[in-house]
């Protein structure tokens, strides 16, 4: 057989060897950060921590969750995410499904088709987003952070290819008991498009989770923020009067562990999912990948 080459056996081994270097690259990051996040104020503003704490200490995690800006973003991307999510989820399978069938059966499929599309290659732009979120009185909500990106049209060509996969004789014999449109993508399509389902969920979590913006851009109160939101603020702007936190509370624990605190607790729910759905993932990569 072919795995018992000696070509086959150096292969194995410098794939376990490379993927291996590859998840230590990272891992390594991660734990550097939640070393540095349970560090002292000295070695950490020293640069000395590298994947141990130095002067072990919670207080930077004490601070931050003591934050009520913290808190409110951390909410508020939760809230987001799951409503988004399920949101999407139903939009998205609501548009596949028909467009997943032959021009015979829906007519106009094709310009329908060619309609979404259009909007993954043009969009109306910036400031034309920003007047129709405003005239519409979302500005300062949590639905100007859900309803424009709520219809991925990536996801929907995705699991259109995945539901024309599937055999058409199962939704016939659906049609045939009686059942409709919806009870068909309901009861046959759905249970069968599970792993899809889950991987395109992922996607649209971690895409909610990590955006942030615009919340910089629809949200004039940082307590509207989503977390990506007032991390950008935090780390990359290096703006400090956002987060709401006495100058006093910072004098045992420096910037840089509460800075990697707080990033830490932003990755931590994605990287908390991922373990759940990743066995949905491993089958749902290759969606549409297999025709008969």
């Amino acid at each position: 057989m072919y795995y018992k080459t000696k070509g086959y056996r150096l292969f194995s081994i410098f794939n376990y060897i490379f993927l291996g270097v590859l998840s230590l690259l990272c891992i390594l990051p991660i734990i550097h950060i939640l070393a540095v996040s349970f560090s002292s104020m000295a070695p950490a503003s020293s640069n000395l921590v590298s994947f141990w704490p130095i002067g072990f200490t919670t207080d930077a995690y004490v601070k931050t969750f003591g934050n009520s800006n913290f808190i409110n973003s951390l909410l508020v991307s939760v809230k987001r995410t799951v409503i988004a999510t399920i949101i999407g989820m139903v939009i998205m399978l609501l548009t596949a499904f028909p467009l997943s069938k032959e021009d015979i059966s829906f007519k106009g499929r094709s310009i329908y088709t060619w309609f979404f599309v259009f909007t993954i290659l043009f969009s109306g732009g910036l400031i034309p987003s920003y007047i129709l979120i405003q005239k519409l009185g979302l500005m300062d909500t949590i639905w100007a952070l859900i309803l424009p990106g709520a219809l991925s049209v990536w996801n929907v060509i995705l699991m259109m290819n995945f539901f024309r996969g599937l055999p058409k004789e199962l939704e016939e014999a659906a049609y045939l008991d009686g059942a409709g449109h919806i009870k068909t993508l309901a009861l046959v399509y759905v249970p069968l498009s599970l792993p899809a389902i889950a991987t395109l969920s992922l996607f649209t979590m971690v895409g909610q989770w990590n955006s942030w913006f615009d919340g910089m851009i629809y949200m004039s109160d940082v307590k509207n923020y989503p977390l990506a939101s007032l991390l950008q603020t935090i780390i990359v702007q290096q703006d400090l009067s956002k987060i709401n936190v006495d100058p006093s509370m910072l004098e045992n624990v420096s910037q840089r562990t509460v800075r990697a605190a707080q990033i830490f607790i932003g990755a931590l729910p994605i990287l908390l999912v991922y373990p759940f759905l990743q066995r949905f993932f491993v089958k749902g990569i290759v969606i549409g990948a297999v025709k008969e």
